[in-house]
């Protein structure tokens, strides 16, 4: 595996002095952050720092308080939590929905469906079922593919994974490293579980409980990111080095 190489010195997103008030209660607060073309970057933090809400400002679903996001001729799509599958249509024509939306035109949409949903681990049989067919790693798959067929050059996952196993989460985790790798997108990715944030990112940004930033942790390791690295001492210190910060910022 080739870990993307950034297009641009120039940031792809750049959050600045972002702060998004509810009321009285402040959720994010002057929160900054550059993130190169092509980069993962993971955000970690406790129950109701912002995390979320973060991830949708720089999606364009909410508009903050204070503050900007740009995104320098990024096209982001977005994965929610739950799948938000329409239950009526098969796994197809969800994930051609956003073609609908926005391409009048039919041409090659089942080529690009195919092809999307081959990239997440899906088969024609697959995409043939309805959800309540699917399971939840099935499920999260088609969405996945739903925000892949645009070609996005930006993907923002909210907590993607939190519903499912641990055996599943590791195996979509490198499903997830493939597809990054090989379509050379720019990843921001919100997680509740610092070993998966680690495991997958180049970078990990920790947010305090009072939603200012507490720490930006760099990761430094090899670019072939295997089960085994979560078993050496490097892997080790970077774990311990974002805990000790969101333990700081309670």
């Amino acid at each position: 595996m080739t870990t993307p190489i950034s297009m641009s010195l120039r940031p792809a997103i750049t959050i600045d002095d972002l702060s998004m008030q509810y009321g009285d209660a402040t959720v994010l607060d002057s929160v900054s952050c550059d993130i190169p073309a092509g980069q993962w970057v993971s955000i970690v933090g406790p129950s109701g720092c912002g995390k979320s809400t973060l991830l949708r400002c720089v999606a364009g679903l909410t508009d903050p308080t204070t503050g900007m996001v740009q995104l320098g001729g990024q096209q982001p799509a977005f994965v929610f939590q739950d799948p938000t599958l329409l239950p009526w249509r098969s796994a197809a024509d969800n994930i051609q929905l956003p073609l609908e939306l926005e391409e009048p035109s039919t041409e090659n949409r089942s080529d690009r469906i195919l092809q999307v949903a081959q990239l997440v681990g899906l088969d024609v049989t697959d995409i043939n079922k309805y959800p309540r067919e699917l399971s939840g790693g099935m499920r999260m798959r088609v969405s996945i593919a739903r925000a892949l067929v645009m070609k996005p050059n930006a993907l923002l996952l909210d907590e993607p994974f939190a519903a499912l196993d641990e055996i599943l989460r590791q195996q979509l985790n490198q499903e997830l490293l493939h597809i990054w790798q090989t379509q050379q997108m720019t990843v921001l990715f919100v997680t509740h579980n610092v070993t998966e944030a680690v495991y997958l990112s180049q970078r990990v940004l920790v947010l305090n409980a009072n939603g200012t930033v507490g720490g930006d942790v760099a990761i430094e390791l090899p670019a072939d990111r295997v089960p085994a690295i979560r078993n050496t001492p490097a892997f080790l210190e970077k774990t311990t080095a974002v805990t000790r910060i969101l333990k700081e910022g309670l």
